[in-house]
């Protein structure tokens, strides 16, 4: 009879002696495991605050205790529930106009065969990434200033008025938005070229043999293969409905546009720093993770139904 590595010892056992066979490997798991407890889990005592009337000079644990007081103000305030529209309304019309074009891309690199022609429009669209926020929104800026903006120069020229892309809260949200996938959907393409590259090539050979066109390959070989990817990516994009970056928006904002530009991240910072606020934006905190992880749970769940994987 073969003899199996591990029989007869208790699982305890096995646990240990792998822990000492492979301790070099997990020797490189500290620095990760440390930066989550330090950055991550002890900051969560931190969400006390939000059931406290917090003040500074008595700490949290020295701070009166108030329930859900501060979450029944979030939830009758109408500026926050403006806040909250803003944020989902961005985070949707970005998905819709911005999650088709970072696959798309990559679709359409896949296909180039000229080498220096692809390396160079592979790092053009990558660039934006690698760069602040404070040097693309000035880049924006100044493309769409009604005055000396090259864009209304053209418009000017074509339709002899200007718009104030910037101050007209019509047009903000087209302008954060289209700006955002202007940022990162270089990044995007990445992943999915990444996934592309792991599709076996006798797949498009046997599709070549049976007259598919290339249309027809990535209908029926590339979006398929990719699609686990893809749904991955969009669980994550779900999760965060709640959450807006804060520099795109702050660097993009003005008080002519607030109405529609104002975002929890950017709301936080108004209310909890510059208003010392700190338990009713905990609270807000507090409510924002709660949805998210409930979004991620729901689109998971999707996922799997529909196509019988998800993250977990």
């Amino acid at each position: 009879m073969a003899h199996h590595p591990g029989n007869g010892l208790s699982p305890r056992s096995s646990l240990v002696a792998a822990l000492r066979r492979d301790r070099y490997l997990y020797l490189f798991l500290v620095p990760v495991v440390f930066y989550y407890l330090v950055f991550r889990y002890v900051p969560m005592g931190g969400l006390a605050i939000a059931f406290e009337d917090y003040r500074m000079s008595t700490g949290v644990w020295g701070s009166p205790w108030v329930g859900l007081a501060h979450f029944r103000k979030l939830f009758q305030s109408r500026e926050f529930l403006n806040v909250l529209w803003n944020t989902v309304f961005l985070n949707v019309y970005g998905l819709i106009a911005g999650f088709p074009v970072p696959i798309i891309l990559a679709i359409l690199l896949n296909e180039v065969h000229n080498l220096p022609f692809k390396k160079t429009v592979q790092v053009l669209i990558y660039l934006p990434h690698f760069i602040s926020w404070v040097i693309l929104g000035g880049i924006v800026i100044n493309l769409l200033s009604p005055n000396t903006g090259i864009v209304n120069h053209v418009l000017k020229a074509v339709t002899g008025r200007t718009v104030f892309f910037l101050g007209d809260s019509a047009w903000w949200p087209t302008v954060y938005v289209f700006s955002g996938i202007w940022a990162s959907a270089g990044w995007g393409t990445i992943v999915y070229l990444a996934a592309i590259t792991c599709i076996d090539p006798q797949l498009y050979e046997a599709a070549v043999i049976d007259g598919a066109g290339k249309l027809r390959q990535v209908l029926s070989i590339t979006l398929p293969c990719i699609a686990p990817t893809i749904m991955i990516i969009l669980i994550l994009r779900l999760g965060n409905m709640l959450s807006i970056g804060f520099e795109q928006v702050f660097m993009l904002q003005n008080v002519a546009v607030r109405g529609v530009s104002e975002v929890i991240s950017t709301y936080v910072y108004r209310i909890g720093i510059e208003g010392f606020r700190y338990s009713y934006t905990t609270a807000l905190g507090v409510f924002q993770s709660i949805v998210g992880f409930a979004m991620v749970l729901g689109a998971n769940a999707l996922s799997r139904r529909i196509t019988g994987g998800g993250i977990w």
